[in-house]
């Protein structure tokens, strides 16, 4: 599973394994300082070759992922009240949420989930929403 997510997001933010390679040599970063190479990021691709944790650590940072993304870890299930209880620092399209923000969205999601369901309606109200009272039966 890292291989495709790696190529995905590679390809994804338009870059060849060149440029790749070039960024994540110019992140500053205390923990990985061997360069990394156009072949290595190639062969990690390919699932030839495996890289370390602090190279997945940079490539998570790089691409602003986390590591259980580019494990392959899927949330096909996941609970919105957990991720609202917890801790994390929630952002949506690259603004980050304050405490207050996040507490408005966290109650307008539990309110418009708990409205009670509509009732259905019948057709003459349905054509009486939409203007066609006036017109008659054939």
């Amino acid at each position: 599973m890292f291989p495709e997510r790696l190529r995905a997001l590679r390809l994804g933010a338009g870059l060849s394994l060149s440029e790749l390679a070039q960024a994540l040599n110019q992140m500053e970063v205390s923990y990985s300082k061997r360069n990394k190479t156009i072949s290595q990021i190639g062969k990690w691709e390919r699932g030839t070759t495996t890289p370390s944790y602090l190279e997945v650590l940079q490539l998570a940072q790089y691409f602003q992922v986390s590591l259980d993304y580019l494990s392959g870890r899927s949330f096909d299930n996941y609970d919105l009240n957990e991720l609202f209880a917890s801790n994390a620092q929630l952002s949506f399209q690259q603004q980050k949420l304050t405490a207050k923000t996040r507490g408005e969205i966290y109650a307008l999601i539990k309110g418009y989930l708990n409205q009670p369901t509509a009732t259905k309606q019948t057709t003459e109200e349905i054509s009486l929403d939409l203007g066609w009272d006036h017109i008659e039966d054939k």
